[in-house]
């Protein structure tokens, strides 16, 4: 071989190793992920517990992909119980067989099979997550879903130093599924939790705890991108970092008008991204993250505090243990004054990169009651009146509280068998008025049934969610599957349909997929139905919808081919 034949060739075999080390996500491409259902044993609080887990893992792996990439996440379930997977957050434009809620868009996956989730992320980037949709098994299966921004294309603020995922959850040293079985069975509360975690770590507020510790190590002078996500099963937080104060700028994977605050509200179902700016020098201290609820509502709860360490890199060898240690302070537990204050202040960002596409018309106006109530128990067994005056624990939407088909909803619409399975008559509002934060009526028992509201293709919608005083007025954490919807309005007592709407905010209001019910109050928000298919929408308080606030809308096909709900892959779980 020729010098210069030598020099091509190892031209050649160098523009080939660059290309391989070239990254691959120069356009979309596809992820492959093994999500292997298995027990494992997991030891807090000096207790031990076997759990349902990913891989092993608790909390479940990092799923990581870009804008534009598809993912396609098989699923195999190795335990006794029925699993389904749900992608928070992601819109699932015509592929809503990939959804996950149990029963709504697919069987579960039984013992021993598997199903494969393919969806392509479109038109989204930021924090989002993924948990399991059946019974209380999210407890243990969940973790984050993050989806960068395409490639080359940054970020509309300071380019973090590094990102780190803080994912709250909910430690129970006994098995979940006994718990909400038995409160099911009694009609009465269930059981709390026995701490909260910061990625599945209670911290040093517990007892036997210490060693279970999160710890974020940071270096002084550099901006950290906190991606905050609340698993927690029944329990919005207040979070706070002592000493530094937090940047604001994406909620529910959209991006919000930056703003600082020192102290968060996170509702379950809810992500926020927040900028951490650390001291330009050390400090010498260390200073707690703390997380605990805010409570509305007059049930038990777990009144206890999270706990994680931010520690500086020292530039000196000796250890950091001495050095004094701050706590942050934070709000009181029922402080919905700064509840409402901080949701206020979340703005789309509305740049002509990142447009807020506020639906100005509206061609369906809903208004929709969400809350509490009663059903009536057995006489005959008197161990299943444990809830209110000798009564069973209900919640529903619309005085409807939601009964669970042995079929799922999607199929039973896709294949023309839904007349057995659903009623497609949601009623566009309650059939009986009262002064629903007033007084509570004394007839508090919920009427039941598996109701749908049918929308058009390309249905403009208009909802108002009213929140009542029946056992107590309490804020509830919606989340609409299959879209982002905009907050436009939002207050307190019995909305107005007079005066209210005047006040509406159609030019910046926020978009996200889960938004917290006013205690005691109203939300007002749009979207448009754009995504063919049923979609779930439910207060993400796991007890309230195991009592039955919940409900599903189904979108029919459009005309057009690429408006129509994509035909169920071979391998969807049968019932």
């Amino acid at each position: 071989m020729g010098a210069s034949q030598f020099l091509v060739s190892v031209a050649f075999f160098a523009a080939l190793m660059t290309m391989s080390l070239l990254p691959h996500h120069a356009q979309a491409i596809i992820r492959h992920y093994d999500f292997n259902i298995k027990m494992q044993n997991v030891t807090r609080l000096c207790h031990t517990r076997s759990i349902v887990t990913i891989n092993g893992e608790f909390p479940g792996p990092r799923v990581v992909a870009r804008e534009g990439d598809r993912l396609v996440i098989k699923v195999t379930n190795h335990v006794s119980n029925n699993i389904s997977i749900h992608w928070h957050g992601i819109r699932q434009v015509r592929s809503g067989w990939a959804d996950g809620p149990a029963y709504v868009t697919q069987c579960p996956i039984q013992t021993g099979q598997s199903y494969v989730y393919n969806f392509t992320i479109t038109g989204q980037r930021g924090t989002l997550w993924w948990h399991a949709h059946i019974s209380w098994l999210r407890s243990t299966l969940y973790g984050p879903l993050i989806i960068l921004p395409k490639k080359n294309v940054p970020y509309p603020f300071q380019k973090p130093y590094k990102e780190v995922p803080i994912v709250f959850g909910e430690w129970f040293n006994t098995d979940t599924e006994a718990i909400i079985k038995q409160a099911l069975q009694t009609g009465g509360g269930p059981n709390v939790s026995d701490a909260y975690t910061i990625n599945g770590l209670p911290g040093p507020l517990y007892n036997c705890s210490a060693k279970d510790t999160f710890k974020l190590k940071v270096k002084p002078g550099k901006t950290y991108l906190l991606r905050m996500i609340n698993a927690a099963l029944n329990d919005e937080l207040f979070f706070s970092i002592a000493n530094h104060t937090l940047t604001v700028v994406d909620a529910d994977a959209v991006y919000v008008k930056p703003f600082q605050t020192h102290t968060i509200l996170i509702a379950p179902g809810q992500t926020t991204n927040l900028l951490l700016k650390t001291k330009p020098n050390f400090p010498g201290a260390t200073f707690l993250m703390t997380a605990r609820p805010y409570v509305t509502g007059q049930g038990t709860f777990d009144n206890s505090t999270v706990a994680g360490i931010l520690e500086y890199e020292s530039p000196f060898l000796h250890s950091t243990k001495n050095l004094p240690l701050y706590k942050p302070l934070l709000p009181a537990l029922n402080d919905t004054s700064f509840a409402t204050s901080f949701s206020k202040k979340l703005r789309s960002l509305a740049s002509p990169q990142f447009p807020a596409n506020v639906p100005q018309k509206v061609d369906k106006h809903f208004f929709f009651t969400v809350g509490l109530g009663t059903s009536p128990c057995d006489h005959h067994n008197k161990s299943s009146c444990q809830g209110p005056n000798g009564t069973r624990f209900a919640a529903s939407v619309s005085n409807i509280s939601y009964v669970q088909p042995t079929t799922a909803l999607l199929q039973a619409h896709f294949t023309g068998q839904s007349s057995t399975v659903y009623n497609p008559d949601f009623p566009y509002s309650p059939l009986h008025w009262f002064n629903y934060t007033g007084n509570p009526p004394n007839n508090t028992m919920v009427g039941n049934g598996t109701k749908l509201m049918v929308l058009p293709y390309n249905t403009s919608v208009e909802l108002v969610m009213q929140d009542t005083s029946i056992l107590g007025a309490e804020s509830h954490p919606l989340h609409l599957h299959g879209f982002n919807f905009f907050v436009v309005g939002q207050g307190f007592g019995n909305y107005d349909p007079n005066n209210d709407p005047k006040k509406f905010n159609l030019v910046d209001p926020v978009e996200r997929n889960t938004v917290g019910v006013p205690s005691g109050g109203w939300v007002a928000i749009r979207f448009l139905a754009d995504n063919p298919g049923v979609w779930f929408m439910h207060c993400h308080l796991e007890v309230h919808t195991s009592w039955g606030l919940k409900m599903a809308w189904l979108v029919l096909d459009g005309k057009l081919p690429n408006q129509k709900l994509l035909p169920p892959p071979s391998d969807l779980p049968k019932c």
